[in-house]
């Protein structure tokens, strides 16, 4: 069988703009169904989804509220069920893929599961965001490279290992939902891969790099709000982070703190940025700041 018959994708949509349709266009030929499930946008983008809906494979979710991105995505992995697709492909509405993209990333996933490794999750190597080229850190197994986590955009998910771990955890909103995912998959004794020579075009934020120490960093440019979810749920995985990976829960802290010192210093909104990253620090619902 091709990828076209093994792979379901599911699109989390809200507010969707035309890179939406320019999306749906290029990944159709590419799979068997697609799920877009969208957080209850308001009405003025009725005919965004309406047009998303006229695509031959796609099906269209509307939500009556809005609940983050894990909901939408739970919604891919329910139709990946009902329809005994083995591979759910989840993507951003704002990103972009080539249209050999799902094949070499299914490719990668058979092969490696063919030479035995038990697989939860493979990703694309490099995201291409406008401010420059992102890596995830990984080492070399024995079949090819693996990681800790993945962004959730652009990456392939076992079905089987995504149901065992009983999905994306609709508790944390928007923020550390693919990190939460990747955690489990990793305490069932799962891998986490990459394929070499994939990339993803995708804007993280309103991201820039700036020099520090010698290395350049990644600002993310994040909202007030959004920094309160990232900072919160971030450290809500770190206890169970931490006992599985200390080398990497120390690395994921590290970059958050980093990034959100450096947004206070150098984004506008400094005053509001500083306040949701003290709220970040307080216990809370980060469905408030979905």
């Amino acid at each position: 069988m091709t990828a076209h018959g093994n792979v379901c994708a599911v699109v989390p949509t809200y507010q969707p703009t035309q890179e939406l349709c320019r999306l749906l266009d290029v990944l159709e030929p590419q799979v068997a169904s697609i799920v877009v499930s969208d957080d209850a946008s308001p009405c003025t983008f009725d005919p965004m989804l309406r047009e998303a809906g006229t695509k031959r494979k796609t099906t269209v979710l509307r939500h009556a509220g809005n609940a983050g991105i894990a909901r939408g995505l739970n919604d891919g992995l329910q139709t990946a069920l009902e329809t005994n697709a083995p591979w759910l492909l989840t993507i951003d509405q704002d990103s972009m893929i080539d249209r050999h993209y799902v094949h070499t990333l299914f490719e990668a996933a058979e092969a490696r599961s063919f030479f035995g490794d038990r697989l939860g999750a493979i990703g694309a190597a490099t995201i291409e965001d406008e401010a420059g080229t992102v890596t995830y850190p990984h080492t070399l197994g024995a079949h090819g490279p693996v990681t800790e986590e993945l962004i959730q955009t652009g990456t392939l998910w076992s079905v089987a290992a995504l149901t065992q771990i009983g999905g994306f955890d609709e508790t944390l909103g928007i923020d550390a939902v693919d990190a939460a995912a990747c955690l489990r998959l990793r305490e069932h004794a799962l891998l986490i891969a990459v394929a070499p020579g994939t990339s993803i075009r995708h804007s993280i934020g309103k991201a820039q790099f700036v020099p520090l120490l010698g290395r350049n960093v990644m600002v993310t440019g994040h909202s007030p709000s959004r920094r309160t979810s990232m900072l919160r749920n971030r450290l809500r995985l770190f206890p169970a982070e931490f006992r599985q990976s200390p080398t990497h829960a120390v690395r994921t802290i590290r970059r958050v703190v980093t990034n959100q010192t450096l947004g206070i210093a150098l984004e506008d909104e400094r005053g509001q940025k500083a306040l949701g990253s003290l709220r970040g620090l307080l216990p809370g619902n980060s469905k408030e700041n979905s």
